[in-house]
């Protein structure tokens, strides 16, 4: 059977979809009748852009920081290859050093590859750094083809792949970063764009990666929904042109709330990589949380031996210390409340058996035990356990001291007090009511 060609839809005009996304509203989500089936591949790894589109939301990090981040990306990744790859921009001497203390470790995974534009003289960085791969930003919507770049669609694809090309010819692996995809003119542009791909990939017999990048956030996680948002639409419709998994990875932001969400759907759909960058962080609203996909990947794979789960709290721990990350103290997984209850019904419940209102067992796979905060709706239940978890004891949650206990924190509350009681003073009340029984800390 003959293979399908597919033909670019030269246009003179740019479509902007104007149906899907009327700017002076919101976007618009369409269904059609017909979805895609889900074809989750054997393996599915994370590639990480903390170094890369992480940076463009914060101040720089110093080379240092970067090789300490690194050091702890390598330490969750075991060796497995499940943190596979890592991409560093290669322009100031800053970014040249953090790659050259990355490369000294000699670490298999991850692995450090480059990120440049689609500029033949940026190939000079890639060889100079010794890299073998290296990201190349190939925009493909019209906003970005037509009002960017201020060229036509064949203007720009003959651009694109002679600077594939230069890659090849260089002995450089290409990466290319499909900039704005979910407002892309899929069959117009995309597909025979990744056809001239493929071709290429056959002739140089080079395996050409494509980095699917839903620059806005647009990607929508149905199998019913429409082209150009459809992310099972964007990864199924490359697979069927002939596009292995392994050379397919998605890229996302968070702009309207689904980034992570899309990034596993883009696994289930036959994408074998997902981007992300450590806890989220990234160019406006961020990308995926690297922290969120390695637990993702556990509840899609199962958990790997050899992934260090608990070395996500170090990495959060050290961001929070030396690089100045604000996380949220609800934020999942990694913030301070994550597995802490207030509601002494829900610390009661803690007390009778924690799965009752803990996800996992937090302690053991992140070191993280459960907590409770004492606050006016802790109760004696909330009490009892955060004694408990202190000290080495056990404890009615009706002992007269601890009783006592709760009538102060009532008694702070009453007096319109509003923040959670801190743990020096809970130490300080449980050494009054204790006195000189005061039990031996654990």
């Amino acid at each position: 059977m003959a293979k399908k060609v597919f033909k670019l839809a030269d246009v003179a005009e740019p479509n902007l979809y104007r149906e899907v996304f009327p700017y002076t509203e919101f976007p618009i989500t369409k269904f059609e009748k017909r979805g895609v089936p889900y074809e989750l591949p054997e393996q599915i790894w994370i590639t990480d852009t903390t170094f890369r589109d992480g940076q463009q939301a914060r101040p720089p990090y110093t080379p240092e920081q970067v090789l300490r981040i690194y050091d702890l990306l390598h330490e969750i990744d075991g060796d497995t290859g499940l943190i596979r790859q890592c991409e560093f921009f290669l322009y100031s001497d800053r970014d040249r050093k953090a790659v050259e203390l990355c490369k000294a470790r000699g670490y298999k995974y991850p692995e450090v590859t480059g990120w440049i534009r689609a500029v033949a003289d940026d190939f000079k960085l890639v060889k100079q750094m010794g890299l073998t791969e290296t990201g190349i930003l190939t925009s493909v919507s019209d906003y970005h083809i037509f009002l960017k770049l201020r060229k036509t669609r064949a203007q720009a694809m003959a651009a694109y792949l002679d600077i594939v090309k230069a890659a090849l010819d260089q002995g450089v692996l290409p990466r290319c970063h499909y900039e704005d995809v979910t407002r892309a003119d899929y069959e117009g542009f995309i597909l025979p764009f990744s056809a001239e791909l493929i071709k290429l990939g056959e002739q140089y017999k080079k395996p050409i990666k494509i980095r699917l990048c839903d620059t806005l956030g647009f990607g929508l996680p149905w199998a019913w929904s429409a082209l150009p948002r459809s992310v099972p639409k964007l990864v199924a419709g490359l697979r069927n042109i002939g596009v292995p998994g392994e050379q397919l990875e998605w890229h996302g932001h968070n702009d309207l709330h689904k980034v992570e969400v899309n990034a596993a759907t883009a696994w289930l759909y036959g994408c074998c990589a997902a981007n992300s960058s450590i806890f989220g962080v990234g160019e406006r609203t961020g990308n995926p949380p690297l922290e969120a996909m390695i637990i993702e990947h556990a509840q899609i794979k199962g958990m790997m031996k050899g992934v260090n789960y608990a070395a996500i709290t170090e990495l959060a721990a050290y961001a929070a210390k030396e690089l100045g990350f604000d996380i949220p103290s609800n934020y999942p997984l990694v913030g301070r409340d994550f597995n802490v209850t207030r509601a002494g019904i829900h610390a009661d419940g803690l007390l009778k058996n924690e799965e009752i209102y803990n996800c996992f067992d937090t302690n053991k796979l992140l070191n993280r035990p459960v907590e409770v905060a004492i606050t006016d709706k802790t109760g004696a239940a909330g009490i009892k356990h955060w004694i408990e978890s202190r000290f080495q004891m056990e404890i009615m949650k009706h002992d007269p001291r601890v009783i006592k206990i709760r009538d102060r924190i009532a008694a702070e509350y009453a007096s319109d007090r509003s923040s959670a009681i801190s743990d020096d003073e809970m130490f300080k009340w449980i050494k009054e009511a204790f006195g000189d029984e005061m039990p031996p800390l654990r």
